[in-house]
């Protein structure tokens, strides 16, 4: 499957850059965007996407690059929306540095 997803996109919100966010905010987000993909990777991981199948086994370089996949599969997610924890995170840290300035 091909990604039709402009460069940079993974790292603006969905929407563009709203009202009222800060250039700061983009590093805020960043995190924030990061956390959820990682969180996905090791949510998939669970559900045992890219574990080696018992008779069709690819070998140690299948177990090896299993989790690239993990990790590219949930950044794709992410990419498209993910589950929406990015998005709580991030304004969990805004609310969060705003009361530390």
């Amino acid at each position: 499957m091909t990604d039709l997803t402009p460069p940079g996109t993974l790292l603006s919100h969905p929407a563009g850059r709203g009202p009222g966010l800060a250039a700061g905010d983009d590093a805020l987000r960043e995190a924030a965007v990061a956390l959820e993909a990682q969180f996905l990777s090791e949510m998939l991981k669970s559900a045992g996407l890219g574990e080696t199948p018992e008779s069709f086994g690819g070998g140690a370089g299948e177990q090896q690059f299993a989790s690239m996949l993990r990790d590219e599969q949930a950044t794709a997610m992410v990419r498209r929306g993910g589950i929406g924890l990015a998005e709580s995170i991030f304004e969990a840290m805004k609310r969060r540095a705003g009361d530390d300035g």
